[in-house]
């Protein structure tokens, strides 16, 4: 298609980018157009729309604009507003880290364990402590997987054990040592006070008493779990939301091979 916006170069659409003051992209570019949603606990009304405003100044935009709003129930206000932010960040001094990996497919992870390491990978997941909650780790272990992303179990070179939910730390471990597992998968989903940072950091410190730590690859994975936390927690690497099988698994295979070739 020719003429119009169509026909412009993604660099000349990008001219007045400034990666060091990167603002959100609304209708023009640094514009800096948001659309914020929220709740206030006061009756619906005009004073409840001016409340609303003043708020999202308070929050940083300019020219709010409250597009909807509605009762909720009897002293709740439910809002739609658009501004424009006044805040800018520089996406250039921006470093995530990141699980350093090639994420393949079950298959292509398969073929490089029988290549690379020879024999079966034996994993043991769980969620540990108090969490009743299955559905991470069983997104990434049980046979069926998730949403199209087999899981552990599924794979030819695992040999995979999903202990569950409420798993105790110490019940954990026994069962590592039993197996001699080559990696334990904990999940955590119930975060309340901060919970999860305690289980895990219990987990590696009693790994590190039995001198077990350096023997296994230990991965966790949850809602609000980052690689960077799990680093920070003593763990070899972490998956947060959006992460499926193939990614756990193609990581575990390549640290394994690279410990063992080491």
């Amino acid at each position: 298609m020719s003429g119009g916006l169509y026909s412009m170069d993604q660099k000349d659409f990008d001219q007045t980018l400034d990666l060091t003051k990167v603002k959100p992209y609304g209708d023009t570019m640094n514009d800096g157009k948001v659309q914020v949603s929220f709740t206030l606990p006061v009756p619906c009304g005009d004073e409840a729309v001016e409340a609303a405003k003043q708020l999202m100044k308070k929050m940083g935009f300019e020219n709010p604009l409250v597009v909807f709003h509605k009762e909720l129930t009897e002293g709740y206000t439910f809002f739609n507003c658009y501004g424009s932010t006044v805040h800018t960040v520089d996406f250039s001094s921006i470093h995530v880290p990141k699980v350093e990996s090639t994420v393949m497919d079950m298959h292509a992870t398969d073929d490089f364990i029988r290549e690379h390491i020879g024999r079966k990978i034996v994993a043991i997941g769980a969620s540990t402590g108090t969490d009743a909650h299955t559905v991470g780790i069983d997104a990434i272990m049980n046979m069926k997987g998730y949403a199209g992303h087999y899981g552990i179990e599924r794979y030819e070179m695992f040999e995979a054990l999903n202990m569950g939910s409420q798993v105790s730390n110490e019940e954990f471990i026994a069962k590592a040592i039993e197996m001699k597992a080559d990696v334990l998968l904990v999940s955590q989903t119930v975060t309340q006070k901060d919970v999860h940072i305690q289980n895990l950091t219990e987990l590696v410190e009693m790994l590190e008493a039995e001198g077990l730590r350096d023997k296994v690859i230990l991965v966790c994975g949850g809602p609000r779990i980052s690689h960077e936390l799990a680093q920070e927690l003593g763990y070899d690497a972490g998956f947060g939301s959006g992460s499926y099988a193939d990614d756990v698994a193609s990581y575990v295979a390549q640290e394994l091979a690279r410990r063992l070739n080491k």
